[in-house]
């Protein structure tokens, strides 16, 4: 997992914050709730979903997207105040390898920052998946290029760095669009996802939509990336690399980035504002969604003057028939309670909560799970 196994510590005093936040908050919501006294003396509560859910009892198994991975370790300690009676267990594997296993049922819910592919779809044998939204954040453009704070990016040069056709920092397609700004001919070491990734399929869609013509490379989980390129293992393998390599420039997730120290650039958005990412910029990107029936929507290349381009989101996906009445009862009452104080956590931890007509959606899907 590269930087994610080392980053407990580094994040010790997010989750905290975090948990704290959740102990003095309130959640309102028509849903029936289960209460629970924190380890702070205060109370939280956590949405349960249809009634009975309070009483679930078990262990919970998922597995996926390692953009979700922080938020999901700081929820399933929030949520042991909630449901003590409940075990979750959470594995950054990549948004890939976590549908797969949804696929093998091997898991009870998968973490995915991008809808099924086409191309997965028959490994779930017509079996009818629903999908979650539970968090919203920015890919970074974090780099590593000493004396250089405030560097600006467009689609087209980002395309062009990531397909290994801009090899310098002093390239003149940079020069001209940072003037005034030193930059040196270090050579750019592109670093980006080696396993199949939906902040990989969520970044190389950005540069589809906003670089037509320039952008060769398609997009997918997974893409075939120039020889000099190099892989790391989940969003903390990749923000490893360049935090290690001077002159190395990756995709990360905002909240990765911020954990790991590294400077990330802004870049040039739909309005031609440069923006840089944060979870406010984020917020603004997920405002102008348009969500489909399913819940799924995209926040990449939106629309607004304030709207950081390169959002993306993260559901988390269980199959609407379950194995037995307890499953369904435990998925919706840890669901309900992402979707409920669950949010209160995000802001601490560098994420962008979900937009309430987007959260309300969610859980008013949490009856299907049956």
């Amino acid at each position: 997992m590269g930087l994610r196994g080392s980053r407990p510590a580094v994040l010790a005093g997010a989750v905290i914050a975090a948990l704290a936040l959740a102990a003095c908050s309130s959640s309102t919501t028509s849903a029936p709730a289960a209460t629970g006294t924190t380890a702070a003396g205060g109370t939280t509560t956590a949405d349960a979903g249809p009634a009975g859910t309070s009483t679930a009892s078990g262990t919970l198994n998922g597995s996926g997207s390692t953009f979700q991975l922080t938020f999901q370790q700081a929820a399933i300690s929030a949520f042991k105040s909630v449901n003590a009676n409940m075990k979750v267990n959470y594995s950054g594997v990549g948004s890939g390898t976590g549908r797969a296993n949804l696929a093998a049922g091997t898991v009870n819910f998968a973490g995915s920052d991008s809808p099924i592919p086409s191309s997965e779809t028959a490994s779930f044998n017509g079996k009818k998946v629903l999908y979650f939204p539970v968090l919203l954040g920015p890919i970074a453009l974090a780099y590593n290029l000493s004396g250089v704070s405030n560097l600006k990016l467009t689609a087209p040069v980002i395309a062009n760095i990531f397909q290994g056709k801009i090899k310098t920092w002093n390239d003149p397609s940079i020069k001209s669009i940072n003037p005034g700004v030193s930059l040196p001919g270090t050579s750019i070491t592109v670093a980006r996802r080696s396993d199949s990734s939906g902040t990989t399929a969520n970044f190389s869609q950005f540069l589809v939509e906003a670089a037509p013509g320039v952008w060769k490379l398609g997009t997918d989980s997974t893409i075939n990336w120039p020889a000099t390129s190099r892989g790391g293992n989940g969003n903390g393998g990749v923000a490893q690399i360049v935090k290690s390599t001077p002159g190395a420039i990756g995709y990360v997730d905002y909240a990765d980035a911020k954990a790991s120290g590294l400077t990330f650039a802004s870049v040039k958005n739909k309005a031609g504002s440069y923006i840089a990412p944060t979870p406010a910029s984020a917020s603004a990107a997920a405002s102008q969604a348009t969500v489909a029936s399913d819940l799924t929507f995209s926040a990449i290349w939106a629309a607004g003057a304030s709207s950081y381009p390169i959002t993306y989101q993260s559901w988390d996906l269980v199959y609407q028939a379950q194995s037995s009445k307890n499953t369904a009862n435990m998925l919706r009452a840890y669901l309900g309670y992402l979707l409920g104080d669950g949010q209160k956590l995000l802001r601490s931890l560098n994420y962008a909560p979900l937009p309430s007509s987007i959260d309300q959606k969610a859980k008013a899907q949490l009856s299907k799970i049956g």
